[in-house]
């Protein structure tokens, strides 16, 4: 989600274990996510355990106003597999009330969370050396955000905050309204590290790890109870919005109406493919296209795989999503500039397209938007003890242009139930 992050070093002085708040709620010491473009239309959480998402809606930058395609979808996909959905926007104003402004009006109306769902302002950007100028227009979008019937909250670094904004104005307005990063390195983080914790009054919210799973991915911890706003206790929406009125139809849909075209995530819980394969680890909690649907087994696109519908849950019974976008789910061992040739495109289009930084930062199960179709080409089930080689004796070609054909980096990295394309 974030684009400047830095490890804070492990000062005892600034750093404590936090005190929670002695009022107890459902959600305190809860665990989530936070998601941006990268986690695609669908998002992914890190755990079966995960009970919040907060998808960015979109924001100001240095090229102006954006809206993340990815934002309505997400938020229906959180509600869908009955989770807590909040919401957060890029937030460069520059200490320019007339970028807040432009900014409030722009997304305020466009929000699809519930009413009193969080609407957090990312602030770890586009700060000008005005500190009291950064903090009044961080205020004026909190005041937005409450008088439009929203929780506010303020989301960036301890070092940049202290740097850029008196915080204390914010906390004496909006008590416990921070959302707040401090890592202790970036291996996979799980759970969080309190010695890290970043010492300051009034954070609701710690972000404990960019890198809660293997390949990357925000996670969060409730400290005070605060992903409750907007929900019942039994996680339900006050409110609905259309993104949150299509999740909940989703969320009501037996599997047993499970149609092509459909998107369903794969549980954490599922072991095997409706073959007997055992499941990659990197395919569960990622969310797939239905292809086909045979009795009580779906073909899920992209891994081009079947599963039992016991496995799935139905995230998306219709498409939110550009009408002119496709995706293309990423499968181990692919390269952006292998995806690009399927597509005939280049690999600095798909950066362009999906917004990507870092065109070398791609992992498995991540969903990419894509323009057209992928290249007609047949296709080859790999059965168990295939490898790259044998399969290309089978198919008349050399594994060197299978690897190639199919974005393989490692042409040893192949597993039952794959689809190579030749």
């Amino acid at each position: 989600m974030k684009k400047n992050k830095i490890v804070l070093s492990l000062i005892a002085a600034l750093f404590l274990f936090p005190v929670f708040p002695s009022s107890v709620n459902a959600a305190k010491g809860d665990q989530g996510v936070d998601w941006a473009v990268y986690q695609g239309g669908q998002g992914q959480f890190g755990y079966a355990h995960d009970k919040f998402s907060i998808s960015q809606i979109g924001g100001y930058n240095a090229g102006g106003l954006y809206d993340q395609w990815t934002y309505k979808s997400q938020v229906a996909s959180t509600i869908a597999q009955g989770k807590r959905a909040h919401t957060y926007i890029w937030y460069d104003t520059w200490g320019s009330m007339s970028i807040a402004k432009t900014t409030m009006d722009y997304f305020l109306p466009k929000i699809q969370t519930p009413k009193g769902s969080i609407v957090a302002l990312d602030f770890e950007h586009g700060a000008s050396s005005n500190k009291q100028a950064n903090t009044d227009t961080i205020l004026y979008g909190m005041r937005r955000i409450k008088a439009a019937g929203y929780t506010p909250m303020y989301y960036s670094y301890k070092p940049f905050t202290l740097q850029y904004v008196n915080y204390q104005q914010i906390i004496a307005e909006f008590p416990n309204s921070l959302w707040m990063a401090a890592y202790p390195n970036y291996n996979v983080t799980p759970s969080p590290v309190w010695s890290v914790f970043p010492s300051m009054e009034g954070v609701a919210i710690y972000q404990f790890t960019s890198t809660y799973v293997a390949g990357g991915l925000d996670g969060n911890v409730d400290l005070t109870g605060i992903t409750d706003n907007g929900y019942t206790k039994h996680n339900q929406p006050e409110t609905t919005p259309p993104a949150v009125e299509e999740g909940q139809e989703a969320n009501d849909t037996p599997k047993n109406d499970i149609k092509a075209g459909f998107k369903v995530k794969v549980n954490f819980s599922a072991s095997t493919w409706a073959t007997g394969q055992a499941i990659p680890a990197f395919i569960k909690g990622n969310s797939y296209t239905v292809q086909e649907v045979s009795g009580s087994k779906v073909l899920l696109g992209g891994v081009m795989s079947w599963i039992n519908k016991k496995d799935v849950e139905i995230v998306q019974t219709t498409s939110t999503a550009p009408s002119t976008a496709n995706i293309h789910v990423v499968q181990s061992g692919e390269t952006l500039s292998g995806i690009a040739s399927k597509y005939r495109t280049t690999y600095q289009s798909l950066a362009s397209l999906n917004g990507l930084g870092n065109p070398n930062y791609i992992y498995a199960g991540q969903q990419l938007k894509v323009n057209g179709t992928a290249s007609a080409t047949r296709s080859y089930t790999v059965r168990s003890g295939d490898n790259l080689s044998s399969i290309a004796s089978k198919l008349g070609t050399t594994y060197q242009a299978l690897a190639q054909k199919n974005g393989l980096s490692n042409p040893n990295l192949i597993y039952p139930g794959q689809n190579l394309a030749y």
